[in-house]
């Protein structure tokens, strides 16, 4: 059973959009999705509270900021997303279960100081074997210059960019209905599924 957790200690960098649409992709795929929230805002929770019906089921996992528990039998697939300033016991909780590990990261000089010392980490723990760890680029171009710096700056760190995912009202329009980008007709969303290729391949490779 997989387990893949969304992680960076700063805020605000779309986290929960790609914990909901990592989610989403898994259930698109037709597995048993869990989706657990450890950031006290609970937007993924919140999220799912959302979800229609009529949507392939994605079920809570319950967990809280200062309790991370294994996940219930039954399930094929989970997704966690978790909070700012993620660091500590916490952190190391979170390795425990993480098959892998995708941080998305915005390509500003600030946001890549601010997670410099998480990748590092994170960098160490892939090269020990523990943990698969990939970066997602949150509402970027990848043709640009912003692009070509945040790749070459985790490409130092030895980590692979799994994609880059364009500034788009889409995802925000989705979710506040409880849906992701695989929960609609792909015409729909064209643009934006474009960009999710490498991201699947990577979520679906089993390590060897």
């Amino acid at each position: 059973m997989p387990v893949v957790v969304i992680a960076n200690p700063k805020g605000g960098v779309g986290k929960s959009t790609l914990a909901t649409n990592v989610a989403g992709y898994f259930a698109s795929q037709g597995h048993a999705v869990m989706l657990g929230d450890a950031d006290r805002q609970q937007s993924s929770r919140l999220w799912l509270g959302l979800r229609p019906p009529a949507a392939r089921p994605i079920a809570t996992w319950d967990v809280s900021a200062d309790l991370i528990v294994k996940p219930p039998k039954g399930t094929s697939h989970v997704v966690l997303d978790t909070p700012a300033g993620l660091h500590g016991w916490r952190f190391n909780d979170i390795l425990k279960l993480a098959d892998k590990i995708i941080v998305p990261l915005q390509p500003s000089v600030f946001d890549i100081f601010a997670t410099r010392a998480f990748l590092d980490e994170l960098a160490a723990h892939r090269h020990a074997g523990k943990v698969e760890v990939g970066i997602v680029g949150m509402r970027v171009d990848g043709r640009t210059i912003a692009a070509d710096k945040l790749r070459a700056f985790v490409e130092a760190l030895g980590l692979p960019v799994l994609g880059y995912l364009r500034d788009t009202q889409n995802y925000v329009h989705l979710a506040a209905r409880g849906l992701t980008l695989f929960d609609v007709a792909p015409s729909r969303v064209e643009k934006d599924l474009e960009q999710w290729p490498g991201i699947c391949r990577w979520l679906d490779a089993v390590r060897a």
